[in-house]
């Protein structure tokens, strides 16, 4: 077996044949024919667009094809991608890879994905998440290629990490589908009406946090929609706070703040739950907490998270936002909502029951980041030659 220093050194552009897509129109678009790839469609997104016209051969991708997103999300649609859906016609954006070499197409794309790390050094926009980069950027990056037997070792051996990926990534989103029709079947307009739960005003329950940060030293947050409380250090990269800190609501666990920019997720704004510590968040968020010990913050706190609130504001979001993109909504008004209202026996049960289901569902969550953590540093290791496939293990490809 040859060692590290004699895999031959290739370019990216010494591997691949690269054509581009073709800028298809609206115009262009038709009820029938094939489906038009485009970047949303590599995320996943079975949403096409469709080409009835003349087709040119360098258009056309079939299943199990490399394609790479040369503009896109960073970490989602930009970079390598094996095509796994229908037969199509390839929009602009998006490279056709056709291997000069006879490779393991695994390998390959394994070895564009380790050289995509650095290619998004050179992406333009590379602070944002958007990003695209020149053909050049792509093409001049070099990689160690190994013998064809040891590629498909390589590549079988970061396959288990890739089983093991998407395996708990289904799990995730089949716990998180139960859990959504959980919370529905218990908050939901008709299942709040079953149990005969009172309808009562927010400010009713609870009361708005006015405390400020004052003198006292307290991390700046922001709210960010899907996620949560977020650092403004992590979310932006600098404190923004600035003179207007000491004017900032000092929140503490237990309390809820609600941010009224909308968002995809959260088309009226969203509320969460600070479980923890204390911070200090914008003041203008809308900061409450509970009047009495028998209100259940985590209760409401699911509520909150299933957008159950929206419905509810709608009848007091005025129409258009305003010149800081935040919803036109009264701070009053906000207060007047209905939320539902259960015994505090029936809160706590059912807040224990959904958050033993969150958790659930965050530690399977935590389990695959840690899989995709070791998978990159199994690549880095493996890719350049630095970790070897046992000479044993090898030879069993050779022969096959």
């Amino acid at each position: 077996m040859k060692s590290p220093g004699e895999w031959q050194k290739k370019t990216i552009d010494d591997l691949f044949i690269f054509t581009n897509g073709n800028g298809f129109k609206a115009t262009d678009w038709s009820q029938e024919g094939l489906p038009i790839i485009r970047i949303q469609n590599l995320n996943g997104s079975n949403n096409y667009n469709y080409y009835n016209g003349e087709i040119k051969e360098t258009w056309l991708v079939n299943p199990g094809q490399l394609l790479f997103a040369w503009a896109g999300t960073r970490g989602i649609s930009f970079g390598p991608h094996i095509w796994t859906g229908p037969q199509g016609v390839l929009n602009q954006h998006i490279y056709k890879l056709e291997p000069k070499i006879d490779g393991d197409l695994r390998w390959l794309h394994y070895a564009l994905i380790r050289a995509t790390e650095k290619i998004e050094k050179k992406a333009h926009g590379f602070k944002s998440t958007l990003v695209h980069v020149q053909k050049s950027d792509i093409t001049n990056q070099v990689v160690r290629v190994p013998p064809l037997a040891e590629q498909k070792a390589i590549a079988d051996l970061l396959s288990t990490w890739d089983e093991a990926i998407e395996k708990t990534k289904r799990l995730v989103q089949t716990k998180e589908a139960n859990l959504t029709a959980q919370i529905q079947g218990i908050m939901g307009r008709e299942a709040v009406k079953a149990k005969g739960w009172p309808m009562t005003h927010l400010g009713e329950l609870f009361s708005e946090v006015t405390r400020k940060v004052g003198e006292n030293e307290l991390t700046p947050y922001s709210i960010s929609a899907g996620i949560g409380f977020v650092s403004q250090r992590e979310k932006w990269g600098k404190d923004i706070s600035g003179s207007q800190h000491k004017n900032y609501t000092h929140l503490k666990a237990g309390e809820f703040s609600y941010n009224k920019g909308n968002s995809k997720h959260y088309q009226q704004g969203c509320v969460y739950l600070l479980k923890e510590g204390e911070i200090c968040v914008p003041n203008v968020f809308i900061s409450f907490k509970p009047r009495t010990k028998n209100i259940v913050p985590e209760f409401f706190e699911h509520y909150f998270i299933a957008d159950y609130h929206a419905r509810e504001l709608k009848r007091y979001i005025t129409s258009g936002a305003r010149s800081d993109g935040l919803l036109n909504l009264n701070k009053k008004d906000f207060f007047k909502i209905l939320v539902p209202c259960p015994p505090p026996n029936a809160q706590k049960s059912i807040a224990e029951a959904l958050t033993a289901a969150q958790q659930e569902i965050n530690l399977l969550k935590q389990l695959a980041e840690k899989y995709r953590t070791q998978k990159r540093g199994l690549m880095q290791k493996i890719l350049t030659g630095e970790w070897r496939v046992k000479q044993e293990i090898v030879n069993q490809y050779m022969e096959a």
